[in-house]
């Protein structure tokens, strides 16, 4: 994934493995490294861990999205699935936001209850994806599902959901009530349109891109069933990289 940002002089490339059904649990899916390159020579300035910023970075921009798309005084926040990006969205949404139930879901239940012992702050392990779901303000579906684990009829009217998982043209998390009864924001439309099986197949119509929305050329339908589908951009991986490269520099 090669990107190059003129506004921060960055060029990077980061290089992804994706392995199904490890017998290993304790090896992630994903594994990624970035390395960032000196724009003006290509000279090779660092290698970093590309899983971490990966992480980091897919829950800042939900955290973002969340923040313009999420009902006015939400109180339940539900993340489905128990992995990395659950630690990682967990993390920076109860920093950023104050909900007053967490609320988790995994089809592994041990991995759930294992998420709810680690974190800071209380969570409830749900025994089913729907009790999970049901009344929540804000949704995260962050699993390896490949049919969909989110139903439209659970999902609270105004409600607002960070679809991350499901990012191959025929996979699912959200099925297509979730997703039509929805205003659709994306990262990047392109990318929707060619690797979101949940937008794909369920014919879902994209409202606006993220971007647009921070740029204040589409609304942010905050009273409105919002879904935020991200696929994950480079240039997300290129600014992140740059700047935990800039703060090691400043502290070496």
């Amino acid at each position: 994934m090669p990107a190059y940002s003129a506004h921060e002089d960055a060029l990077t490339t980061k290089l992804v493995t994706f392995y199904e059904n490890l017998q290993d649990p304790s090896v992630p899916s994903h594994q990624a490294t970035v390395l960032l390159f000196e724009p003006s020579n290509g000279t090779l300035r660092a290698v970093m861990d590309g899983s971490i910023i990966t992480a980091k970075r897919t829950a800042t921009v939900s955290a973002i999205a969340t923040k313009y798309l999420m009902p006015a005084d939400s109180e339940v926040l539900c993340i489905l699935g128990a992995g990395v990006q659950a630690y990682s969205h967990y993390e920076i949404f109860t920093e950023l936001f104050s909900f007053n139930e967490v609320r988790i879901w995994n089809r592994t239940k041990e991995k759930a209850e294992k998420f709810a012992s680690s974190v800071n702050g209380p969570v409830q392990v749900c025994s089913s994806a729907q009790e999970a779901v049901t009344g929540a303000d804000v949704i995260i579906t962050v699993t390896m599902a490949t049919k969909p684990i989110l139903h439209g009829e659970w999902v609270k009217p105004g409600a607002h959901i960070n679809a991350i998982g499901a990012s191959r043209p025929d996979w699912r998390e959200l099925d297509d009530e979730a997703m039509r009864n929805s205003e659709l924001y994306v990262d990047s439309r392109e990318a929707a349109l060619r690797e979101s099986g949940d937008v794909i197949l369920s014919g879902a119509k994209i409202f606006a891109e993220l971007g647009e929305v921070l740029l204040g050329t589409k609304p942010a339908l905050r009273e409105k069933t919002t879904v935020f589908k991200s696929l994950g951009m480079a240039i997300e991986d290129t600014v992140a990289a740059k700047m935990v490269f800039d703060c090691w520099s400043a502290g070496s």
